[in-house]
Order: structure tokens, then C-alpha cells, then sequence
């Protein structure tokens, strides 16, 4: 038995890269459940995921959102390479302007389902083509 799997895209509405990204799921009639980053950052477990999926450890900063101003003003870039792993993914799940946006993680419970090892962060049409079309 195949299950379906859940596409979950993480979005803030007034990122024109993250309504591109939106339009570009709809456009390919891709589901996905939507949820503000603001309001309702990523979950440690699923910034965990998301950081396995991007090649582990070393890609944390890819998790972060560094171009915005509260990385800036929290002086992250100085800071992030001698912070732990936990207490980096403390920060992003308690700051979802802290995370790079949009955030794609697919969950299913076989790999038999559609997007269940999807994993992206920002919005990359050539990438998302690669990972998200059947």
C-alpha cells in the first residue's frame, strides 16, 4: 500500500520569492499544505530533517535566512560558526525570520510517496523541477 505523502511549505506573504514558489506549485498542480514561517516556524524535528536532507551538519547556514535583518542584528554571521547544532535549531524554530524561506519538507511514511524526501529551502525552478515533478 502506497501512502500520499504531505508537502509542507513554509511561506511568508510578503516574499515575492515564496509567492513565485507558490504560484509554481500550483501552476504544476503539486499539493501542499501552506503554513506563515512567521507565526509557525518550522519545528526543531523538522529543521533536523530539513538539515539532513541538505547534506547535515555542514549546511546549516543553508537553513538560515541570511540576507534578513534579524540575522543581521543579531550579528549571526559571527556568531553561527561556533554555535552548536542544538542551539542553532533552538533559535530557528523560535525565530521563523530566521529561516530561509520558502522551507519545502515532504513527509510520508514510504519512499514510494510522491514528495516524502523533499527537502528545499529558497526557490530554485531548475531545482524544484528536479525534486518535485514525478
Amino acid at each position: 500500500m502506497t501512502r500520499t505523502a504531505s508537502l509542507t511549505v513554509y511561506t511568508y506573504a510578503n516574499c515575492d520569492t515564496c509567492r513565485r514558489a507558490v504560484k509554481w506549485l500550483r501552476a504544476h498542480e503539486i499539493a501542499f499544505v501552506e503554513k506563515p514561517i512567521r507565526e509557525t516556524p518550522p519545528t526543531p524535528a523538522e529543521l533536523r530533517t530539513m538539515l539532513a536532507r541538505l547534506g547535515g551538519a555542514g549546511a546549516l547556514r543553508k537553513l538560515f535566512n541570511t540576507s534578513g535583518v534579524d540575522y543581521r542584528a543579531q550579528k549571526l554571521g559571527e556568531k553561527l560558526p561556533a554555535m552548536s547544532e542544538a542551539d542553532a535549531i533552538a533559535l530557528l524554530a523560535s525565530n521563523g525570520n530566521l529561516v530561509k524561506r520558502p522551507f519545502v519538507l515532504g513527509t510520508g511514511a514510504t519512499h514510494e510517496s510522491a514528495h516524502a524526501d523533499a527537502g528545499l529551502v529558497g526557490f530554485d525552478e531548475t531545482l524544484w523541477t528536479a525534486s518535485l515533478k514525478p
